[in-house]
């Protein structure tokens, strides 16, 4: 575990952030130079931001509530002047962290710049030590180049031991073990130059736009699940739970979903992630409504069975989103039930250390509210080099071969973007 450093602190003990409205400003992924860009988008909506005004790094099973220490700290003593007023202006943050507490590697940064839209509002946001910062020009930016003769190769390990390691599983499940583990698998490209990370940015963006595309720090991704969101009073969360693939056959996907809505095997791990996040949200909430029955969320290379979670978070609580987003993780759409038992056998059986997969990722502003979602469909970049990950959710029935083809079809999403148009 890794405290704060001073380095991490602004260095005269406060910042300063002023927001501006400006026109529409275009594309917002268009307007990303390669300077430590940054990202949380939603069908054009959303935020982007560059550069590096104050950060803090921590690991350990103490991370959330050192980064969640160092925010309030930051936050309190920061001189903000905010013209707009929305969720997302404002002095914010993005963040990233670490899904195991061993390493457990994560990060929050506040940018220097960045620029937001929400519903047909525009502003931009500059931070720094600097009593009147300058407001930035805003240009759209030259497409960057396309990833040069990416070759794929196993992660950690291949895919079939990974149906050896599911079976194994799926055989402790049965012996009563625990009622489900989400395993997960990774796939490494490698490139013959540097990747610039703004490629894939602008494919998920377009693509899978009912997604949240992200970048934080070297992770990028295009999540469809949305961990928790906490606005004004209001907490929601998105649980995905259950998955088929699509086969581009309208009249065929609509059977499916229909198929997808009634498996009891799809429907019991769902059940399992549902449950989870509603027992987890409950001690910060006056009120949650739980619906009864999920919904098929289509996506355009899956389907998923999904539930919208919501509460109202207690006066007196004073959790922020990212005390919501540790409470809730690892949830068992990503981990399993029971958590702790599942968790350790993800550590003893799937062969990888996951890094920041399938963890919080997202933002939050000075008042504690923002947007975590948990970061799948996604890949860590380095250089030439960028590892995908995908992971299923094993119950009781699963079949290692049928969750071997879901992980695949999880890893298209990654894949498509890094491929040249």
């Amino acid at each position: 575990m890794t405290s704060p450093s001073p380095a991490d602190a602004p260095s005269a003990g406060r910042l300063v952030a002023r927001t501006t409205a400006i026109a529409d400003p275009g594309p917002l992924l268009e307007l990303l130079p390669d300077d430590q860009p940054m990202v949380w988008l939603r069908r054009g909506e959303g935020i982007v931001a560059w550069g590096i005004a104050a950060e803090c790094h921590t690991s350990g099973p103490d991370r959330f509530t050192e980064a969640s220490d160092w925010w309030r700290d930051v936050a309190e003593s920061a001189i903000v002047r905010d013209e707009v007023g929305i969720p997302g202006s404002g002095l914010i943050c993005v963040g990233s962290f670490g899904f195991a507490d061993d390493p457990g590697e994560s990060v929050l940064i506040v940018p220097q710049v960045v620029v937001g839209r929400r519903n047909g509002d525009a502003w931009v946001t500059v931070i720094g030590d600097e009593l009147s910062p300058v407001v930035p020009s805003l240009t759209l930016q030259e497409s960057p180049d396309a990833p040069i003769d990416i070759v794929y190769s196993d992660g950690g390990i291949s895919g079939m031991a990974w149906e050896e390691v599911v079976w194994e599983a799926v055989l402790r499940i049965n012996a009563g073990e625990l009622e489900k583990v989400v395993l997960a698998r990774d796939l490494v490209a490698t490139a013959a130059a540097p990747i610039d990370v703004r490629w894939p940015l602008r494919r998920l963006g377009s693509r899978y736009e009912m997604c949240w595309t992200f970048h934080v720090d070297g992770l990028f991704g295009a999540t469809p699940e949305l961990l928790v969101r906490r606005e004004r009073g209001l907490v929601t969360s998105r649980v995905l739970a259950g998955t088929i693939r699509r086969t581009g056959h309208d009249a065929r996907d609509l059977a499916l979903a229909a198929t997808l809505a009634r498996s009891s095997k799809d429907l019991e791990e769902h059940e399992y992630a549902v449950r989870s996040v509603a027992e987890a949200l409950a001690p910060h909430c006056s009120s949650m409504n739980v619906p009864e029955a999920p919904f098929v969320l289509h996506l355009p290379n899956v389907m998923h069975l999904a539930t919208d979670v919501a509460g109202v978070a207690h006066d007196s609580d004073g959790a922020s989103v990212l005390d919501l987003a540790a409470a809730l993780h690892p949830s068992a759409a990503v981990g399993g039930t029971p958590t702790k038992v599942a968790t350790e056998m993800i550590s003893e059986i799937e062969g990888m250390d996951r890094g920041r997969y399938a963890a919080p990722v997202g933002w939050m502003d000075a008042s504690g509210d923002g947007e975590f979602g948990i970061a799948l469909r996604s890949a860590e970049i380095s250089g030439n080099r960028v590892r995908l990950f995908a992971g299923c959710g094993i119950v009781a029935d699963s079949d290692p071969e049928s969750e071997l083809a879901e992980a695949q079809a999880k890893f298209v999403p990654v894949r498509d973007s890094l491929a040249a148009d």
